[in-house]
């Protein structure tokens, strides 16, 4: 099998993309429309900026990102935990991780290491800021393991079922 990872049209690939975060995340149809719309939204964003993972030609994985507004949704919301922890600078000068999602059956093989190295190596900004579900899993370790911490907690997405966590790290990332 070749893996290959690499720049994405994003807004060309987005029902690709989205088909391997409906498995990856659990998503339902109604939830890949709405994040549809919003994919195709950021992709417009000054600076947003995709990568893929690739098996065979296929769409694996991928991850997606930009420079951070705190005009954006996402920074209105997390905002105010943030500053409840004196981390609200973090919103400046920072490159968000919007998405990452790497296909269960293409998981464990470094592909989400890869993809989240990559495209930070490519940032501007000195740091790195992401939301993860609040929870002991696999993405916050490896989060964790690539030098983010725990900037939030609890924070609340209107619609969202569980809490998520606001994470940030320095730029670059740890190698180990």
């Amino acid at each position: 099998m070749d893996l290959v990872i690499g720049p994405l049209d994003l807004s060309a690939h987005v029902d690709e993309a989205l088909a391997v975060q409906a498995v990856a995340f659990g998503l339902g149809p109604d939830e890949v429309a709405v994040r549809r719309q919003i994919v195709l939204r950021h992709m417009t964003y000054p600076g947003a900026r995709a990568l893929g993972a690739t098996a065979d030609g296929n769409l694996v994985g991928f991850v997606y990102g930009m420079p951070n507004d705190r005009t954006h949704w996402w920074s209105t919301v997390v905002e105010p935990y943030l500053r409840a922890q004196d981390n609200d600078h973090w919103l400046d000068d920072s490159f968000v991780i919007t998405e990452l999602h790497v296909h269960p059956a293409y998981q464990n093989r470094g592909l989400g290491r890869s993809l989240i190295t990559t495209i930070t190596d490519g940032a501007a900004e000195p740091r790195s800021i992401l939301s993860a579900i609040d929870t002991e899993s696999p993405a916050r370790a490896l989060y964790r393991s690539l030098g983010y911490q725990d900037l939030a907690r609890r924070v609340l997405f209107p619609s969202a079922p569980k809490p998520y966590a606001v994470m940030g790290a320095p730029l670059p990332l740890l190698r180990r």
